[in-house]
């Protein structure tokens, strides 16, 4: 039985403005969840355009596929992982395409399904899968990983300053019994953290989460592929626009994006280019583009929400 999976878009007006959805065009939401962004995409190019919707979570297809019912000539639905978007897109006979989006995050149904194991709010199985077929889970990591790697990935992916100090309390725990459940984990957390700690920077098991999170799905591997992958396949003017929900990712982005404007690798004393690397992408956003007030007002996920924008570049060589 499919999941209710309701998802209040963020940045959607930006998102339209910045990606620039034309009548006729082909375009891809690499991110699909609960389709609030794609339904409006479709709105604006329908009678003739068409959009490959991407979701690894087969609650999102399965909701999308009936919230998109009425574009259903319009849209093709697949089950799989964003990095794969250029496969995706040969796959269906489309070669090049007028836009991409990609919403990188967790969607508000994965955090509220305790049984997901996204949340530190609610009690669950320690999962974190957002492809629910694929490998190892949370409690795998939690359970299984030596103390140095788990403190590399709290440190690298969650930027959680007492790594070191939650992967000694992880391995000094999982000695008593397995770590199996998101409380289970979120009360480790507390314990490792001095209370004045605790005491600042919102719930103590935040960035814990989003450092699993991110481990168990690969997602900043992910979101790189995906990025130079849709660049890619992008026609001359078409669009690519990325939302991101924290540093890492945007940084990543950010630094992507420069690098396919600016490609050259020459030394900067040489009057010309020789090294032949032309420009892919021309960055729209030199800042990130952030909710405003009104948003914010209605949309709380909207706050660490960042969109970057770039089009594609027609090669001189063309």
């Amino acid at each position: 039985m499919t999941l209710s999976f309701e998802h209040t878009p963020v940045l959607l007006d930006e998102t339209l403005e910045y990606l620039n959805p034309r009548q006729d065009g082909i375009y891809i939401d690499g991110t699909l969840g609960g389709a609030g962004h794609s339904i409006e995409i479709l709105k604006r190019i329908v009678p003739g355009g068409m959009l490959v919707g991407i979701d690894q979570d087969p609650n999102a297809t399965g909701a999308s596929k009936k919230r998109l019912e009425a574009y259903k000539d319009n849209v093709i639905i697949i089950r799989g992982n964003f990095r794969d978007l250029k496969e995706i897109a040969n796959e269906n006979g489309f070669k090049k395409v007028d836009g991409v989006l990609l919403d990188i995050g967790v969607s508000s149904h994965q955090l509220d399904e305790g049984e997901r194991g996204f949340s530190y709010m609610n009690d669950g199985p320690l999962d974190m899968r957002m492809d629910t077929d694929s490998g190892h889970d949370a409690s795998y990591i939690v359970n299984n990983s030596e103390e140095r790697e788990l403190v590399r990935i709290l440190r690298d992916y969650g930027e959680e300053k007492w790594a070191a100090r939650i992967a000694r309390f992880i391995i000094e725990e999982r000695k008593k019994g397995e770590i199996d459940t998101t409380f289970k984990l979120v009360n480790i957390v507390k314990k490792a953290i001095p209370a004045a700690a605790r005491r600042e920077g919102g719930h103590p098991a935040k960035r814990t989460f989003q450092a699993l999170r991110i481990a168990v799905n690969d997602e900043l591997g992910a979101l790189e592929q995906a990025v130079v992958s849709a660049a890619e396949i992008l026609k001359p003017g078409g669009r690519l626009v990325v939302i991101t929900f924290h540093s890492l990712e945007d940084r990543i982005v950010k630094t992507l994006f420069n690098n396919m404007e600016r490609p050259c690798t020459c030394p900067p004393q040489l009057p010309v280019c020789v090294c032949g690397k032309e420009p892919i992408l021309r960055v729209l956003t030199k800042k990130p583009v952030t909710a405003g007030e009104e948003e914010l007002s209605v949309n709380t996920r909207a706050k660490s929400a960042k969109l970057r924008a770039a089009e594609r570049v027609s090669s001189k060589r063309g």
